[in-house]
């Protein structure tokens, strides 16, 4: 986590990671990062259909985990439920 935390001058992800984890950055925390020179590193990198792709899975997921988070929602209550209830 402490990588991923530092991803920009970290050594274990590729130039392409760091490019999809600055497209999160702007997506979850900055819109304002979304500037011209990430469009053109994420174009000359992704198709278009993957930014699509990429953009719709970091908003999902990060709004999924800012749902559970309104819910007051621990990690494994939802599958504890999930078995109660089968």
């Amino acid at each position: 986590m402490a990588e991923l935390m530092n991803y920009a001058k970290s050594a274990r992800f590729t130039a392409r990671e760091k490019l999809a984890l600055r497209y999160a950055d702007a997506i979850m925390y900055d819109p304002a990062q979304a500037n011209d020179a990430l469009w053109t590193g994420l174009r000359a990198e992704f198709s278009e259909p993957e930014l699509v792709e990429l953009g719709y899975w970091i908003g999902f997921t990060f709004g999924g985990q800012r749902w559970l988070k309104t819910l007051s929602a621990k990690q494994g209550e939802y599958e504890a439920s999930l078995k109660r209830s089968g």
